[in-house]
């Protein structure tokens, strides 16, 4: 199978399993939340986020091995192949031993850490454990599934993985309904990743029937790729920064607000989550695109390519801003329930930072691609501005202030500092260059949302008559009015948008034509 014939098998793939995830977990969630009640779904999410924390180690790793294994992979080198694998399975196996003593030595603190939660201390450690165990399957079992990522097989391990977790989640739902029983609620968590986890083993051994699966190279392996490890700390750093900006939020919110806020902000989370997550798998082939740019060396395309994502980036992530600033209160009242519903100055700090996230994924792209990662001092700053300003203005303002610190450390990292190191050491030219041009584009941004807004206040959503067919509508005609004023202005005064706009035409006339 060609590589362009693997990329359209794994966007068929992940797209396809993607929206029925969709479906599955927002009604799931529903009768979680009705049957398990708010507490014990923000208990869950606290934990998941406190082992997010011990798995911080692994950061880096899966990534820089995933890179190490392109070229052995292209070469048909299986000794090579073998070694890395073997590399992988070593520092694995090291960061499972250190998470096992890091999640014993934290729950020892769980009588101080939940003394007011409405639940046993035997519950907290059984919901902990089971998802401890459910996440060392990854450390000492098929950690050999990023040989299937590399080898662009992602499809295989997103089928099974997707096909086990559907399955779980809609038989955690019985439980929920008939049973509410929390005990086998987790219990299925961890029954189904053991089978994932032989599974996908088998799977692995299937292709690659020459790998060494249980490999005898110890610790010396890692002394024979000093250039790797190096890779391996630099993308730990920059990973890092990644994992505090979205996964102390939970954390923070129990430990200043309290457990049921978790589960009211994790319902706005989730949205995001999967808008991001539609995102990204709709470029999820930009990254290796881009770092082909950047080997031929044309500046000048280099360039041209660059103002064209930046300009698609500022219209995906405005266009969904502005719908979700809209629609979300309506459709949180259609799925949950008007109980559910935060304050605005919550939302649109959310969407602030979704936005942020968004606008800034063209400069990561050509970071990651000219192999921009010394700059760790960079994530690091965010890490702990992120946590020091959440942490104060949260004592203050709750789930606002903990937004806050996100979006403060964001702006100062992500949006100031990022374009200037891409600009001095990948495309060595002043960073001016970047403000000048991203100018333009911001401006049309706002211009767009004060009409938009403008307009959509003329017919605001009729919360007591509220209906899936009534929100549907209201959602179109939204949609309608952001794309055409964002759209066509956008196509008007920004250059790159209309390029690309018009290369999509031609593509499309292309594909319509030699079909024919």
């Amino acid at each position: 199978m060609s590589r362009v014939s693997k990329s359209i098998k794994n966007a068929k793939v992940g797209v396809f399993f993607f929206l029925i995830s969709i479906v599955v977990q927002f009604f799931s969630r529903k009768i979680f939340l009705d049957h398990l009640g708010d507490e014990f779904i923000g208990l869950d999410a606290t934990l998941r986020s406190i082992l997010g924390f011990l798995n911080l180690a692994e950061l880096g790793i899966g990534t820089a091995i995933g890179f190490a294994l392109y070229k052995p992979i292209f070469d048909e080198d299986q000794n090579e192949i073998n070694k890395i694998v073997a590399l992988l399975g070593v520092l694995y196996k090291r960061i499972g031993f250190i998470i096992i003593g890091l999640g014993v030595i934290t729950s020892l603190f769980f009588p101080l850490i939940f003394k007011d939660a409405p639940f046993s201390l035997l519950l907290i450690y059984f919901i902990f454990y089971a998802l401890l165990s459910s996440s060392l399957l990854s450390y000492f079992v098929n950690y050999h599934q990023s040989l299937l990522g590399a080898d662009q097989k992602g499809y295989i391990i997103q089928s099974y993985f997707q096909i086990f977790n559907i399955t779980r989640v809609i038989i955690q739902c019985f439980v929920a309904i008939y049973l509410q029983n929390f005990y086998l609620w987790i219990a299925l968590e961890l029954v189904f990743s053991v089978i994932y986890s032989i599974v996908l083993r088998s799977k692995v051994k299937e292709h690659y029937p020459w790998l060494i699966l249980n490999s005898s190279q110890k610790a010396e392996i890692i002394k024979e790729y000093p250039e790797l490890i190096k890779t391996i700390k630099q993308v730990f750093i920059h990973k890092i920064s990644v994992f505090v900006k979205g996964g102390t939020d939970n954390i923070l919110v129990y430990a200043l607000v309290n457990l049921q806020s978790v589960a009211f902000f994790g319902n706005y989370q989730l949205i995001f989550l999967k808008l991001s997550g539609l995102v990204k798998m709709a470029f999820a082939g930009t990254g290796s695109a881009i770092g082909n740019l950047v080997a031929e060396n044309d500046k000048e395309n280099i360039n041209k390519i660059f103002w064209e994502l930046i300009a698609v980036q500022f219209f995906i992530a405005g266009f969904f801003s502005m719908i979700i600033y809209y629609i979300m209160e309506p459709f949180i009242i259609l799925w949950l329930g008007a109980e559910y519903i935060m304050a605005n100055s919550v939302l649109l700090l959310m969407i602030a930072n979704f936005f942020i996230y968004e606008i800034s994924t063209p400069i990561e792209r050509y970071k990651n691609a000219y192999g921009l990662y010394s700059d760790t001092w960079a994530p690091a700053t965010e890490v702990i501005l992120n946590l020091a300003i959440s942490y104060f203005f949260g004592r203050i303002w709750g789930i606002e202030g903990i937004l806050l610190g996100t979006l403060v450390s964001a702006t100062l990292i992500v949006i100031i500092w990022k374009p200037y190191f891409l600009y001095k050491n990948g495309f060595k030219k002043n960073v001016w260059h970047y403000w000048k041009g991203i100018m333009p584009v911001t401006i049309v941004f706002f211009i767009s949302a004060f009409l938009i807004n403008y307009i959509v206040s003329h017919f605001p959503y009729n919360k007591s008559s509220s209906n899936l067919i009534n929100w549907a509508i209201y959602l179109f005609k939204v949609t309608s009015i952001v794309t055409l004023i964002y759209g066509v202005l956008l196509f008007i005064f920004i250059k790159g948008f209309k390029v690309f706009c018009l290369r999509m035409k031609k593509l499309l006339q292309h594909k319509l034509f030699t079909n024919k």
